[in-house]
């Protein structure tokens, strides 16, 4: 099992950069690093670093892009400008992973509906999202770039749980679009374990460790911010059962990527994050994903 790490952890360390990541994720043995689009964006809109220096380091060194994370709140548009500006984002997305040698994209679905004035019903969401995502699929296809549709585990995503955004990966059936699984996605709203188990591992296209504090499900104040390392004091979500679930069901991403957002980590040194990060998913990999 390879490992891998993802900006979240460190977005907001003192004088973060993309290229300081990729550096020191190369240094502390991280296969992969995906990339988050609000640090690319910073770094690129600040003139620190251009796509094609990036690229040019991919090139030549081991660590490699396992995801651009992400193109977001992808579905439930009402007019057709907003239904274009979507595609147009992914256009974008597209030439850029084309220069990084990128081929997964993570799209997030839309939140917030409430707001909006719309209650879609889950009918309506699941046949919103599927009709998008083959959209996408067309567009990604001919660069041999993946979809990867992230389920958020908070009540006001329009898709919250792993059954939703699976049956939303079984109706488009494209080899091109699959799901990416968050521990603490799945945990924060009650995922279904039977879905899983029963689930066809290679449509899993991400595996995000992380561990969570023990808060009610759904609750308010149980969102990202909460996660933690895992198996750190406190953390309650069940490791082994997740990797066991994984290798059974086939699972074939060969990469388990670190995934947090905790303030007081943005606290360390970058150095300090990532060292930290790459000590926990070996150590993760080591006693519960030899598969």
């Amino acid at each position: 099992m390879k490992i891998g790490f993802n900006e979240a952890n460190d977005r907001f360390c003192k004088g973060h950069s993309v290229m300081n990541d990729l550096e020191l994720c190369e240094k502390y043995g991280f296969d992969f690093i995906d990339i988050q689009s609000e640090c690319l964006n910073r770094d690129l809109d600040a003139g620190k670093v251009t796509l094609e220096e990036l690229g040019a380091w991919f090139a030549s060194h081991h660590l490699k892009m396992l995801s651009y994370n992400a193109l977001c709140f992808f579905n439930m548009k009402e007019t057709q400008a907003e239904k274009d500006a979507v595609m147009a984002e992914l256009d974008e997305i597209i030439r850029r992973c084309d220069i990084l040698g990128c081929k997964m994209i993570v799209v997030v679905p839309s939140k917030d509906m409430q707001a909006r004035g719309l209650t879609p019903t889950r009918k309506e969401i699941r046949e919103d999202a599927v009709a998008v995502l083959k959209e996408m699929v067309k567009k990604c296809e001919p660069h041999g770039i993946k979809l990867s549709l992230e389920f958020c585990g908070e009540p006001s995503m329009t898709i919250n749980r792993f059954e939703d955004a699976y049956a939303i990966v079984e109706a488009v059936d494209s080899p091109y679009v699959g799901l990416t699984l968050d521990q603490y996605h799945f945990y924060a709203m009650g995922s279904g374990w039977d879905a899983l188990e029963k689930a066809d591992g290679k449509k899993i296209f991400v595996w995000h460790l992380n561990g969570t504090e023990d808060l009610p499900c759904g609750c308010y104040y149980n969102n990202d911010e909460k996660r933690m390392w895992p198996d750190a004091d406190g953390d309650c979500l069940p490791h082994k059962r997740y990797a066991d679930t994984l290798k059974q069901i086939g699972f074939e991403g060969d990469c388990c990527t670190i995934e947090i957002f905790r303030p007081e980590y943005y606290e360390m040194t970058q150095e300090e994050n990532i060292r930290k990060s790459a000590e926990v998913t070996k150590a993760h990999v080591a006693k519960y994903a030899q598969f």
